[in-house]
């Protein structure tokens, strides 16, 4: 399993919002009509539902929200790089800039876990997450994620 298996190229975002809410917004609508995925809204409300409960920004400048939803048959990731950071309520305080979507199916939660666990391993690598701060093209991202 591979982390750059989940991530397709027209789901990398270069994004000038300014506030979490446009944020998650244009990446959960661009993905789901790129996808092509039935129940956006369900989908969207679902990431909404889930920011409320707790944010999905873990640190580092990074967020992951998430949903699962029956109607969905396979894991994607959607990539969003910020131009500015913008406040997620991250756990330590400091604005995201890199953004990763998640969306899948409910009943796959082992396979939820690995890629959560792959993500979140990989983006402890600071240089990582700088080299995807400089990135200014789709195939810069993917090219970081080949191997991972």
């Amino acid at each position: 399993m591979k982390i750059s298996n989940y991530i397709d190229k027209r789901l990398i975002y270069f994004l000038k919002e300014t506030t979490k809410e446009e944020a998650l917004h244009n990446v959960v609508r661009d993905s789901l009509k790129i996808k092509e995925l039935p129940d956006g809204d369900k989908f969207y409300n679902a990431i909404c539902e889930r920011e409320k409960i707790v944010s999905t920004g873990i640190g580092m400048g990074v967020a992951i929200p998430h949903a699962k939803l029956h109607s969905y048959h396979d894991f994607f990731i959607a990539v969003a790089i910020l131009e500015r950071g913008v406040d997620w309520g991250a756990m330590d305080g400091a604005p995201v800039r890199l953004i990763f979507l998640i969306g899948g199916p409910d009943d796959k939660q082992n396979e939820y876990l690995k890629i959560l666990s792959l993500l979140t391993g990989a983006l402890r690598d600071e240089n990582l997450r700088k080299e995807m701060l400089t990135a200014t093209r789709a195939e810069e991202i993917i090219k970081l994620f080949e191997g991972l």
